[in-house]
């Protein structure tokens, strides 16, 4: 590596209201400084571009502190480590974790994880076997606990976690109805991800489709997108049906209140449980999540999609493109060539 390399940043400049602009960034620069005892120098490759992004930028309390106003974005990504001080990790190798919206970043050696690129293309780590693999893993399997036999409807279906959820309830044997944004991704999820039927949010009336998918109701509902639709599969409930709140899109760039659900004495008329969770919860776990999706991967039993973007300087348009639902799979920024 240059020993004059430099290092290019996205910084939170302002608190976002409504959807981020570009003024709400700084894109700055500083030179790249040597790992000190322990860290390891990392060339970010991929960034990962997530929902989650925009709740953490809010001030408030959340699950996990507030990006600071002149702090590098946070994000999860993966490169390869240009410089090493720690025993564990080698130049040379692939890793991903926490590594910001920016060129390269140093990190303790314990902070970020080891993956093998001959296994799987770098990409997916972040995403089918990353944190939105894991999310839909732990989310459906450890609270949905779907049954062979039952009915499983997952939101942003198209999307990186909504993708994987319906691929593994289908591995269990149930039988899944997908809700998705446009005709396209309606088509993906059943022609490509294998799923029974899907219901387009857009031209369709979400309810009357459910009854149609559904007759029998919704065992299982897994939710990304929060608002209209998650009013529609609480009045679609079956008995001892399991909600899982994973997240609610459709809130998270709104500037009023938060629409919460209006339906939700359905929890009661039908002895259902509803559940939020966050995947860090299952930290400790991340290896059976990883080992068995990793299994089902190189198995054909699931399929994966990056969508993947160029140029970290296209940061701030390209994360809008998640609330749009511009992008099929899980939406990725590559940052360099290797």
């Amino acid at each position: 590596m240059p020993m004059d390399a430099v290092n290019h940043q996205f910084k939170l400049a302002a608190r976002p209201v409504g959807l981020p602009k570009s003024s709400d960034w700084s894109f700055e620069e500083e030179p790249v400084r040597d790992p000190g005892d322990g860290e390891v120098l990392v060339k970010v490759l991929y960034v990962s571009l997530d929902p989650a992004m925009r709740g953490w930028i809010n001030e408030g309390r959340s699950y996990i502190p507030p990006v600071a106003i002149g702090e590098v974005m946070r994000a999860l990504g993966a490169g390869v480590v240009v410089a090493s001080n720690h025993p564990d990790v080698a130049v040379g190798d692939h890793v991903t974790g926490l590594l910001g919206v920016q060129g390269y970043v140093v990190a303790h050696g314990n902070a970020v994880m080891k993956v093998d690129t001959s296994l799987a293309p770098l990409p997916v780590y972040i995403s089918t076997l990353g944190m939105p693999g894991m999310t839909a893993y732990f989310g459906l399997l450890d609270i949905g606990r779907p049954q062979p036999g039952e009915t499983v409807v997952v939101s942003g279906a198209a999307g990186a976690v909504g993708g994987v959820v319906g691929q593994i309830a289908k591995l269990k044997g149930c039988r899944v109805v997908g809700i998705a944004g446009g005709a396209e991704k309606c088509r993906y999820v059943v022609e490509e991800l294998g799923f029974d039927a899907a219901i387009d949010y857009k031209s369709e009336n979400v309810e009357a489709a459910l009854a149609e998918h559904c007759p029998k109701g919704i065992d299982v509902y897994f939710d990304n997108v929060g608002g209209e639709i998650l009013d529609a599969a609480l009045a679609r409930l079956a008995r001892n049906a399991r909600v899982i709140i994973c997240g609610a899109i459709s809130q998270y760039n709104a500037t009023g209140a938060m629409r919460g659900p209006s339906n939700y004495l359905s929890l009661l008329v039908n002895h259902a449980s509803m559940t939020g969770f966050v995947v860090s919860d299952y930290g400790d776990r991340y290896a059976e999540g990883a080992r068995e999706m990793a299994g089902w991967l190189s198995s054909g039993k699931i399929k994966t999609r990056e969508d993947v973007a160029e140029g970290l300087e296209n940061f701030p348009e390209t994360l809008l493109r998640l609330f749009s639902g511009a992008n099929t799979g899980k939406l990725v920024l590559k940052v360099a060539d290797e």
